[in-house]
């Protein structure tokens, strides 16, 4: 038989949603999960990030850390590699297109929605999907694809074995029984969630952001301007994704027009049609289903409509009579029969060399609300001024003014990180402020003495906020704040404006230039090195990457030329190789620059924390300490887990050293993440194999 280890809770964690690189607080944990806890930080060993995966009896990939959920482990559901499915495979059959994708068990219209829309721009889906996969040449049965979270992209590794009933897939497939990307693509991001079961119901705009990296705005469509057209077509012209819903009807219910409630739709183009009674304003949409139309005017195939259009003008659209799931309608049918409409923003990273589309262009920011330090609240506190403050210039006004009026429009984002396995949702919300003649911030009187210019129209406990604006040429200042003072929380604001408009965001200044202030803002700018680029360039392998070894100089270095100076004779080589092992993502005990820049930014964001902590200034966390600092990352640990951190990770006179806090941090969240990656259903409890534990213990 083949042996296992159980692992329960009393209590219930929320299931995995968001992004492989965070953690949920251990305040969500039961009695059995903290037990799971204490016996991994009392031993050598703790769950690593990386990949386990180990070749099948036929020598092909398998892997073990795929999540399985209650549907997949029923009797007569049985996981099958595309070769057994069929004689001869492809990943994609004459190129990947919107139509190669059909809505399965799974209530996940949302997600496919998302990947039909990537699907009509090339240069996005080879983000996502690299096209040289086959099952052919080099086929090991290993598949890779590619998510942004956070900032960066992120690879997710899989086998090709996928769940299927009666020798048919039961999740997404391709009306081409031959080809498999868009199935190898659901598994992905499945395994990114937490496994197919948190594919369950969701927001297109949120798959969309993981699949561009851009930014994701919600519009009720009633709202949106007059001429919606020109509205509709300068998105699309940007190279925005799409998608719409109608939310007033029973969940996947019709109308009596064929469109169905609370289920994604994609649009795909806007066209001013030439017919024989003059020109008619068209979009272009996607039902991920595919066999359930729009039936009134402009239907595929009960529209007489398209009789007044000549067969070139139909030759031009692409019309395609029959029920595939696409479909064109009037724009004035559209504004009655959808109510939201999802749209996701693109930059100019993500464009096509030599492409018509004209991005946004998007300035990024990675910042942290700290108690004490950088977390002032709402607008209507006292201390609102102690929030990340960032200064930006709008100087060259929008390219497609028609009026006097001179704004430049941009687009601003703030999004939270990891506050769904953390299990925690801030409120958040944006303000924009006319900044002083002189200064490129804001003192302490000067947000109850004058009114923002925009701001969010309520705090929002949404993974992130969206403001759309036009504003004057000037100088202004955005504030990003959560709903309550002393709030703990990462975030990542971008700023999106017209193409060569000289926008430049940046942080409050530090203390030096106001008097009034008596603590830095981010107290890691005096401990550690404000760019570390270089640094890792001198210290890493010829190879770019960053060993256990080079990680010490690494660190080494950067401590000795800051505040906490004289810390570094604390930090020991075991340390690195523990760090290095629990951020590594390929499981080969090295970093990439972008895995080493993930580790940076929690480095930076742990300093901050314990310097505020170190009340003495010591240099080391009191015993007492400990907890509160823990608290402030996010973690809440109970009475013997404490414990067990005071035997196994303090000094003999009961500190922690600044190293011996970066380590203990890594190792928790480390630790947490696995257990939340392996609790798929959110249930508190974990079932791994004897060799999955030997595996998940050893490499530390």
């Amino acid at each position: 038989m083949k042996k296992s280890l159980s692992l329960s809770s009393e209590g219930s964690l929320p299931p995995l949603e968001d992004d492989v690189d965070s953690v949920c607080s251990d305040e969500l944990l039961g009695s059995q999960s903290r037990r799971w806890l204490a016996d991994l930080l009392t031993g050598d060993g703790a769950p690593e990030s990386g990949e386990l995966s180990a070749a099948g009896q036929d020598g092909l990939f398998v892997d073990y850390l795929f999540p399985l959920g209650e549907l997949e482990m029923q009797s007569g559901i049985k996981w099958k590699r595309p070769k057994e499915l069929c004689p001869s495979p492809q990943f994609i059959v004459n190129g990947a297109t919107r139509l190669d994708v059909r809505q399965g068990k799974l209530n996940d219209c949302w997600l496919l929605s998302a990947i039909a829309s990537l699907s009509v721009h090339r240069s996005l889906l080879k983000k996502v999907v690299p096209l040289e996969q086959s099952f052919q040449d080099g086929y090991n049965g290993c598949f890779a694809f590619r998510f942004w979270q956070y900032g960066q992209w992120e690879e997710v590794r899989i086998d090709d074995l996928l769940p299927t009933e009666d020798n048919n897939l039961i999740y997404l497939s391709s009306p081409d029984r031959h080809e498999f990307w868009s199935s190898l693509l659901e598994k992905a991001y499945a395994k990114l969630k937490g496994g197919y079961r948190a594919l369950d119901m969701g927001f297109p705009h949120e798959a969309m952001v993981d699949m561009t990296g851009g930014v994701a705005e919600v519009l009720n469509i009633a709202s949106l301007p007059r001429d919606l057209p020109a509205f509709l077509t300068n998105l699309l012209a940007k190279g925005a994704l799409v998608n719409c819903a109608n939310c007033k009807g029973l969940l996947e219910q019709r109308n009596e027009l064929g469109i169905m409630f609370r289920h994604a739709y994609s649009l795909t183009a806007v066209e001013r049609v030439k017919t024989s009674h003059g020109t008619v304003d068209l979009v272009r949409i996607l039902n991920p289903w595919g066999n359930t139309e729009w039936e009134g005017p402009w239907s595929d195939l009960k529209g007489p409509e398209w009789n007044s259009v000549s067969a070139e003008e139909q030759k031009r659209l692409d019309r395609i009579r029959r029920e595939d799931g696409e479909f064109w309608m009037s724009v004035s049918d559209f504004r009655h029969n959808f109510e939201v409409m999802e749209v996701c923003h693109l930059t100019e990273t993500l464009s096509e060399p030599g492409s018509a589309v004209l991005p946004w262009s998007c300035k990024m920011h990675h910042g942290n609300w700290v108690p004490c330090i950088s977390a002032g609240g709402s607008a209507q506190g006292g201390q609102f001024w102690q929030n990340p403050q960032f200064y930006f210039v709008l100087s060259e006004v929008d390219s497609d003014s028609v009026d006097a009026k001179t704004t430049c429009s941009f687009v601003l984002a703030l999004m939270q990180k990891h506050q769904r396995r953390r299990g925690i949702n801030l409120s958040i919300a944006l303000h924009i402020y006319q900044a002083h003649p002189i200064n490129t911030y804001l003192s302490p009187e000067d947000p109850s003495a004058r009114r923002p210019v925009l701001c969010s129209p309520a705090y929002a406990s949404r993974r992130e906020v969206v403001l759309r604006g036009s504003l004057p040429p000037g100088r202004y200042i955005i504030i990003p704040s959560t709903a309550k003072h002393n709030q703990q929380g990462a975030f990542l604001l971008r700023v999106l404006t017209e193409q060569g408009n000289a926008a430049t965001p940046a942080r409050k200044p530090t203390p030096q230039d106001i008097s009034s202030v008596t603590e830095h803002s981010f107290p890691h700018q005096a401990a550690l090195p404000k760019s570390i680029r270089q640094l890792f360039k001198k210290h890493c392998n010829k190879k770019g990457v960053c060993k256990p070894v080079h990680l010490h100089s690494l660190l080494t270095e950067a401590i000795q030329g800051g505040v906490l100076a004289g810390s570094e004779k604390n930090l020991a080589l075991e340390h690195c190789k523990s760090m290095v092992v629990l951020m590594d993502s390929q499981g080969i005990a090295q970093l990439s620059w972008p895995e080493f820049q993930s580790m940076w930014d929690k480095i930076r964001r742990w300093t901050d924390i314990f310097l505020v902590f170190d009340k003495n200034k010591t240099q080391r966390l009191e015993y007492q300490e400990v907890a509160p600092a823990l608290k402030a990352a996010g973690i809440t640990v109970d009475d013997l887990v404490m414990q067990l951190v005071g035997l196994r990770y303090t000094e003999p006179d009961m500190t922690i050293s600044y190293p011996g806090f970066l380590y203990l941090l890594m190792k928790l969240e480390s630790m947490i993440h696995k257990f939340q990656a392996y609790d798929m259903v959110g249930m508190g409890t974990v079932t791994v194999s004897y060799r999955q534990w030997l595996h998940m213990t050893m490499y530390n």
